[in-house]
């Protein structure tokens, strides 16, 4: 049964891959020769530059200002206001996007693509985000056993590079 449920997560994913453009470069996370476990831009800023304390906050994704920033396991965040970058500052692994903010299926499947902020969940207070929405579908058909297989893979593949795993 559960070689079965892989098959078919698998074709799911690859078929959102194959419309929406998943397996293009473009998707990679943001540098695709970086062996660090947290996706950021070539300036080492992390999440898109969204305030990350928001999603807990307000429920919403929330561009983030570069005067309020912090610096987390080698990379900066913005947030939207002072308070929430103390919040951050107080707590940073309460709020810090898990998988360094890779797509959660994406490393359920040992891959490191970009995570999209806007396409995210928050499941047992942690904060998760996906490369956009159609392998978001395949995500919530078995969050619990994609967070297994996740959890599972995350040590192996955290410090690869994206482009040596996709």
């Amino acid at each position: 049964m559960k070689s079965k449920f892989l098959t078919s997560l698998t074709v799911a994913v690859s078929l959102a891959a194959a419309g929406t453009g998943l397996i293009s470069t473009a998707a990679m996370a943001v540098v695709p020769d970086s062996p660090s476990a947290v996706n950021t831009d070539v300036q080492g800023l992390a999440l898109h530059g969204y305030d990350a304390v928001a999603y807990f906050t307000d429920g919403k994704p929330t561009k983030g200002n570069a005067k309020f920033k912090a610096t987390y396991e080698g990379a900066t965040y913005y947030f939207a206001s002072e308070e929430n970058q103390r919040k951050f500052n107080a707590n940073p692994a309460a709020y810090a996007p898990q998988f360094g903010g890779f797509c959660a299926m994406g490393v359920a499947l040992e891959k490191k693509l970009d995570g999209d902020p806007n396409v995210w969940k928050i499941v047992d207070g942690k904060l998760y985000l996906n490369v956009n929405q159609d392998v978001a579908v395949a995500w919530n058909r078995d969050i619990p056993g994609n967070l297994d297989r996740a959890e599972e893979n995350w040590p192996a593949i955290k410090d690869a590079t994206p482009e040596s795993l996709n």
